[in-house]
C-alpha cells in the first residue's frame, strides 16, 4: 500500500482510513456507508497480505463534504 501523502490529510477533515473485514463482501459495505455519508474516494483495490486474516482496502475521505447523491 502507497504511503500517506501530506496532500492526503493536508487541512481538517481530509481522512485516509484503511479498513480490514473479514470478506470482500463486508469490506464492500462498509466502503458502499462511507460513500452515503461523505465525499470518498470511492472503492480501492482490495489487498490480501499472506499470513494475516481478512482482506484490506484504504479509502480517501473528505468528512467536511456529504456525498453527492444522483437525482
Amino acid at each position: 500500500m502507497k504511503e500517506i501523502s501530506e496532500q492526503h490529510i493536508s487541512e481538517p477533515g481530509l481522512v485516509v482510513l484503511d479498513i480490514t473485514a473479514a470478506d470482500e463482501d463486508t469490506l464492500g459495505l462498509v466502503v458502499a456507508q462511507l460513500e452515503e455519508r461523505w465525499a470518498t474516494s470511492g472503492p480501492a483495490p482490495v489487498r490480501r497480505v499472506p499470513g494475516r486474516a481478512g482482506v484490506t482496502s484504504r479509502v480517501y475521505a473528505d468528512i467536511r463534504r456529504t456525498a453527492v447523491r444522483p437525482g
